[in-house]
């Protein structure tokens, strides 16, 4: 479903979703049908808001077997880096926004996740499961470089010697390069930087908020030069649209110092349907049917597919000659070949420090 025939001229340069699809869980939707016919209708402010946001815990556990951790902790909700794909976009509905436009401009702040942290490592039974940051949206979004929340969070997780793994797209992670790397001398941390095209111009449109390409090689480079195990997730591929550089990317990324290469093939569920058809269709016309078509035969037919096992890496031919070329190229750049398994016996909670008043 596309809402708006939008040209280029309105073309919100700088947001991947264009609108705001309906929340499912809200009762009514407003649409603007004549904009003649109605006097006092406000365009929605785009720019980005910040909401101090409240929360009991902190630390979720992960029951989906298939994405590769057991705990998952999100300093924020929502995330301006406006990705078109984002499979965190469903989740801002539960907070009564929309998956679109809100989802880039309305932010959720976690203040208290530092302090929730530390209450969620002192219960008794603890056993320093791995935890990753973030396993929702990017833990190093623009609100971080004034928030500073993971940093925070990065300091009590040395303090407490709990071991993290790290997943984002934005070189700020750089500015904790100092904790990262005493981190890494106890085996507690590995960090996964995402890369799915060497294609700039492709990343300005599908994920505009985002470092460049250049940039998060020059994360890999730096991070593996200081120590830190460093990954690279290609994901999401988009087959028919960037497939076609995964020997490139494993190539460029060997070359750049990481150690572990993943991928998952793009999957449109929910409100991610509509917003990826309305982007792909706005700006790559030409390729649209053969994209969309692509990726059906991914998933049975459909652009979605909720089945474990199955969801993330697809099915069918095209999703094969995806995996094979993956493999192979994976093998011939020795990616993949360390097993990185983080240490948990190391953990402790601090001793209170007794004050001397």
């Amino acid at each position: 479903m596309i809402v708006d025939d939008q040209t280029k001229d309105n073309y919100l340069k700088g947001r991947g979703a264009q609108f705001n699809p309906h929340n499912r869980f809200a009762a009514n939707t407003y649409v603007k049908e004549h904009v003649e016919g109605i006097d006092d209708w406000e365009v929605e402010n785009q720019k980005t808001t910040f909401i101090i946001g409240q929360s009991k815990s902190i630390v979720n556990k992960v029951d989906s077997p298939d994405v590769g951790m057991a705990y998952s902790l999100n300093p924020y909700q929502g995330c301006e880096h406006g990705c078109t794909y984002c499979y965190a976009r469903n989740a801002h509905e539960y907070w009564g926004f929309s998956a679109g436009l809100d989802f880039e401009t309305k932010i959720i702040v976690k203040k208290d996740a530092p302090a929730l942290f530390k209450k969620f490592l002192e219960k008794k039974g603890w056993n320093a499961e791995t935890i990753s940051l973030s396993g929702n949206t990017d833990c190093y979004q623009p609100a971080e470089r004034e928030y500073k929340i993971t940093r925070q969070l990065l300091e009590i997780a040395l303090e407490y010697r709990q071991p993290i793994g790290m997943i984002t797209k934005n070189s700020l992670i750089l500015r904790d390069k100092d904790i990262l790397q005493e981190m890494a001398k106890l085996n507690l941390c590995m960090v996964y930087i995402s890369i799915n095209s060497l294609n700039e111009k492709l990343r300005l449109v599908m994920e505009p908020r985002t470092t460049t390409i250049k940039q998060r090689l020059k994360v890999v480079e730096e991070l593996s030069t200081a120590g830190i195990p460093t990954g690279v997730m290609v994901a999401p591929l988009i087959p028919g649209l960037s497939d076609h550089e995964i020997p490139a990317i494993l190539k460029t990324i060997a070359s750049a110092g990481a150690i572990k290469a993943g991928y998952t093939i793009v999957r449109l569920n929910g409100a991610i349907g509509p917003i990826f058809e309305d982007w792909l269709r706005q700006n790559f016309p030409d390729r649209f049917d053969k994209v969309w078509h692509a990726i059906q035969s991914c998933h049975s037919g459909n652009v979605n597919d909720s089945r474990f096992g199955q969801r993330m890496k697809g099915d069918g031919n095209i999703a094969q000659l995806i995996n094979d070329t993956f493999k192979l190229h994976c093998r011939l750049n020795q990616l993949n070949v360390q097993s990185i398994t983080l240490d948990s016996s190391l953990f402790k909670v601090p001793k209170p420090q007794l004050s001397l008043f």
